[in-house]
């Protein structure tokens, strides 16, 4: 098991990839730097090997796919997830680590947001959807996390065997954070100096393709993690649009005595009666939640044994 690892999927990153591997080394000597490579066709794996890195290869295109095979196979107590290129500067990089192996954080945020991002990135919809996202779910999900998007993280070993991987693409830095808070991991941010790419170097990210699933994948896991809020709110939406439906409907009957909108009244019905499913139906759901955090927390009992077993094994391999 190594002490800390650096964690570096990409796609087609031959121009930066070697200043980042020697960047991270230079100031984590003691790590174990992987760089995975997600199906590059330039020399992005061949670069890296030669610069120190050890390169494995994920088939399934999306940086989702690419971490969580980073996820199942390396073993450390620390990881450091960081992309490769070179829009994360290493300075920062000591600090984030010692947070998770020295203060129990779970998961460290890269806060790019409150330094150099909205100078350095000239890309004006990606600001945009940066801001949209970080007040989306700190306000949904009763959260402090100051950069949502970012792809500069340090994890401990129980965030990482614990993290059920979802999503595909670029969508995973949101289902992170959502899931960090909903499981009440200790979230910490440091605030890092961010570049944007080096002349010549594209981004992956597409602004509206990629925003748009970063925004439904937002709304899904409201669903999912706060369901009794999820189908409240929607019960109260159908509940106000029969009841003001309704009321005209009423006053006219208590006015004549007469119903002339029938169909009208049947469709208030309908309505009242899809209120009331979304109401219980969340209340339901709500309650499979609550045994989902309990299941949780005996999985992450199980995860801190078999790492306080394993190091015991690696102490005792050393002592002999």
């Amino acid at each position: 098991m190594d002490t800390i690892a650096v964690l570096i999927p990409c796609y087609n990153e031959a121009q930066a990839i070697e200043k980042v591997v020697r960047d991270y080394r230079r100031s984590l000597p003691e790590a174990a730097i992987y760089v995975y490579d997600n199906n590059s066709t330039d020399r992005t794996a061949e670069i890296a090997k030669a610069a120190g890195a050890i390169v494995r290869r994920e088939y399934q295109q999306g940086k989702g796919n690419v971490i969580r095979r980073m996820f199942r196979e390396v073993d450390a107590l620390c990881y450091l997830m960081v992309d490769g290129d070179d829009t994360y500067p290493a300075e920062s990089a000591r600090e984030m680590v010692n947070l998770v192996l020295d203060k129990q954080a779970d998961m460290v945020v890269g806060d790019r947001l409150s330094s150099t991002y909205f100078v350095e990135n000239q890309r004006r919809f990606h600001n945009v959807g940066n801001v949209l996202v970080r007040k989306s779910i700190n306000t949904l999900f009763k959260s402090d996390i100051r950069d949502i998007m970012t792809g500069c993280r340090a994890f401990s070993y129980l965030f990482v065997k614990s993290f059920p991987v979802i999503s595909k693409g670029f969508e995973i830095e949101t289902e992170m954070s959502i899931h960090a808070v909903d499981k009440r991991m200790r979230v910490e941010n440091v605030i890092i100096s961010y570049r944007d790419r080096p002349s010549g170097s594209e981004s992956k990210l597409n602004t509206y393709s990629d925003g748009a699933k970063v925004l439904l994948t937002i709304a899904r896991l409201f669903r999912n993690y706060r369901p009794l809020a999820f189908f409240a709110t929607l019960a109260g939406i159908f509940f106000l649009v029969a009841l003001g439906i309704f009321i005209p409907i009423a006053a006219e009957f208590l006015r004549t005595g007469l119903v002339p909108r029938f169909p009208t009244l049947i469709g208030c019905g309908f309505l009242g009666i899809a209120a009331v499913q979304s109401f219980f139906g969340g209340l339901i759901l709500d309650t499979l939640r609550q045994k989902n955090q309990h299941d949780y927390e005996m999985l992450l009992q199980s995860t801190q044994a078999r790492l306080t077993k394993q190091l015991e094994e690696n102490s005792l391999a050393r002592t002999v």
